[in-house]
């Protein structure tokens, strides 16, 4: 993993023989053989599921465990792991305490391209360096190959932090510096070399896939609705009082009410509902006895987000009458 020039023999840089021609082609036809190419992506991640397993599992454990996620790369791959670690916290209410994005360059990078930042494997060991000591280091490379990336999966391996590394070059170099290796093989671009497309859409995949799966595991959904949702605005309240009502079964009504009183909190207003209490209650203590005796944990088969825990143990208690038994 030497840091001369690179000789550009992975997939992702060589032709398409499909478009070849692309530029004699009109607009239906350029559109055409764009979306034929994409269309192969999904199976090009489905391919490498149980690696993306492996993957999500090491996420589990770091952020159970109190450590950052971090999400390290440059250009494109960058720009990817900046909009998966934003995106939690309306979605999961999990923010940089949990998931942390590094782009070479910098925040300017996410609008204005510093792609020669790319080339920069000491900045990238540098970033490390104050990282916590349970933290997980996930770099992002379309190449396999990237220097900042690589500066970043090195000094990791030094200082014994577990390493993902997500990239679209089934041979890629710095596999040698993952503990776990997502290496979806996309192969050559319909523009040669321009990896923000067919790469980058399946490291987009990768990364909702596995950040997903791993709220999932962690407790933040009940079945498939988003508990820990903010809701901030007229829109997110609306899906909130919809989600309440799809949880348990009760009128819009009572979810609304439900929210209100558990000041906007959704995990709270769902065991309020799901436990048959009045909606009014959701901000009692007896409701806060029972999520406290619950709490999310991956280890709990079948109920990781605790909430049929909670509601099974508020039941037993009395509205109005105090704590929740245990």
């Amino acid at each position: 993993m030497s840091g001369g020039p690179p000789d550009l023999g992975w997939s992702t840089e060589q032709p398409l023989p499909a478009s070849a021609l692309i530029d004699t082609l009109d607009t239906a036809g350029v559109v055409g053989v764009i979306l034929d190419a994409d269309a192969a992506v999904a199976g090009a991640v489905r391919a490498v599921a149980a690696d993306l397993a492996r993957a999500t599992d090491l996420l589990v454990e770091t952020l159970h465990a109190g450590g950052v996620v971090h999400y390290v790369g440059s250009g494109t791959s960058g720009r990817m792991g900046v909009l998966d670690a934003v995106e939690l916290l309306p979605t999961y209410h999990v923010g940089p305490e949990a998931f942390r994005a590094h782009l070479a360059g910098g925040v300017e990078a996410m609008v204005r391209a510093a792609e020669g930042a790319e080339d920069d494997a000491a900045a990238g060991a540098a970033l490390v360096d104050g990282f916590g000591a349970t933290d997980l280091v996930v770099g992002i490379a379309a190449s396999g190959r990237t220097p900042y990336v690589r500066g970043a999966l090195d000094r990791a391996r030094q200082r014994g932090l577990a390493t993902v590394l997500i990239a679209a070059n089934p041979s890629a170099p710095l596999a040698a510096l993952a503990d776990v290796a997502v290496l979806p093989d996309t192969g050559p671009e319909v523009i040669t070399g321009s990896t923000r497309m067919k790469a980058a859409t399946a490291q987009k995949l990768v990364l909702n896939a596995m950040s997903t799966a791993a709220m999932v595991r962690l407790g933040k959904t009940y079945g498939n609705l988003m508990i820990d949702m903010v809701p901030t605005n007229a829109k997110l309240r609306a899906r909130s009082v919809r989600m309440l009502a799809q949880g348990s079964g009760r009128p819009e009504a009572d979810g609304a009410a439900a929210l209100v009183a558990a000041g906007g909190e959704v995990r709270r207003a769902l065991v309020t509902l799901l436990a048959g209490w009045p909606p009014g209650e959701a901000g009692g203590e007896a409701v806060t006895a029972a999520l406290a005796a619950c709490p999310p944990d991956p280890a709990r088969r079948g109920d990781p987000s605790g909430i049929r825990a909670a509601a099974a143990t508020l039941s037993r208690a009395t509205p109005g009458g105090g704590a929740a038994a245990s």
